[in-house]
């Protein structure tokens, strides 16, 4: 044997050594086209997958491969745009980090749209009313003053003091997690109180007065019951329950 015909062969050994085996996956995924369906319904599908594949992939398979009506948000994939939330086995999650191999792929995956907002069709909910809370606490830079001639300069002290919510990439998952979002739905949510707090407590900002005032409305801050569930669905890993808490203390206080 050459030592090119050598060569190749063991590599084609160890490729075969390495590769990812596959299994068979069952997903049970809610669907719903306003334009036949009277309400949500399941249907079920099987994929082979790999120890690798997230339930992102999982999707794809079925929507490129198996039934093309299938519909769904995702962008990025990378856990970056927030797209691509959902309800999987119950809890919130992206279904672009949620690994299968890790949701239990010995049964049924249940997948379906986050709850509390409208459905449009399948996993794809109406996101206005999240959206709209989110523009009403101003989520962006108030200063007074005549414009700076240089850079508006700040601590690492003051950086670190909001830093944890900067973080947050809109996905809606802690919103969607919170019964009282589910069941009132007027509620601002936990993802409009995050979005103030990283400007409340931005020490270049002059807006925090009134972004306080607009969360200590009747459907702002105070119908938090700290349940936690909106931490918990992070995909971010954000202190959601804890930068609320300080949302109320700066109420109370009058410090921020």
């Amino acid at each position: 044997m050459t030592a090119t015909a050598e060569k190749t062969q063991n590599t084609g050994e160890s490729a075969k050594a390495g590769a990812v085996p596959s299994f068979t996956v069952t997903l049970k995924i809610a669907r719903f086209d306003p334009e036949t369906d009277s309400e949500q319904h399941w249907e079920t599908y099987e994929v082979t997958s790999h120890a690798t594949d997230r339930v992102l992939d999982a999707l794809h398979q079925i929507k490129w491969d198996q039934d093309g009506s299938l519909s769904f948000r995702r962008s990025c994939a990378h856990g970056v745009c927030g797209s691509d939330a959902m309800r999987i086995n119950g809890k919130n999650r992206l279904a672009c980090k949620t690994l299968i191999k890790d949701v239990n792929p010995d049964k049924p995956i249940t997948v379906e749209p986050i709850k509390g907002l409208p459905v449009e069709k399948d996993l794809i909910v109406d996101m206005e009313p999240f959206f709209d809370a989110y523009r009403e606490v101003m989520p962006f830079l108030i200063t007074e003053g005549n414009e700076p001639t240089r850079e508006r300069i700040q601590s690492q002290a003051d950086r670190d003091r909001f830093d944890d919510t900067t973080k947050c990439i809109l996905c809606a998952a802690c919103t969607t997690s919170c019964p009282v979002f589910w069941n009132d739905g007027q509620y601002f949510g936990p993802a409009a109180i995050v979005n103030a707090h990283r400007f409340i407590f931005d020490s270049r900002d002059d807006g925090g007065t009134q972004r306080l005032e607009i969360l200590n409305d009747k459907e702002g801050v105070w119908r938090c019951r700290t349940t936690f569930n909106c931490t918990d669905a992070c995909p971010r890993g954000i202190e959601v329950t804890k930068a609320i808490q300080e949302v109320k203390r700066a109420l109370l206080t009058s410090r921020f």
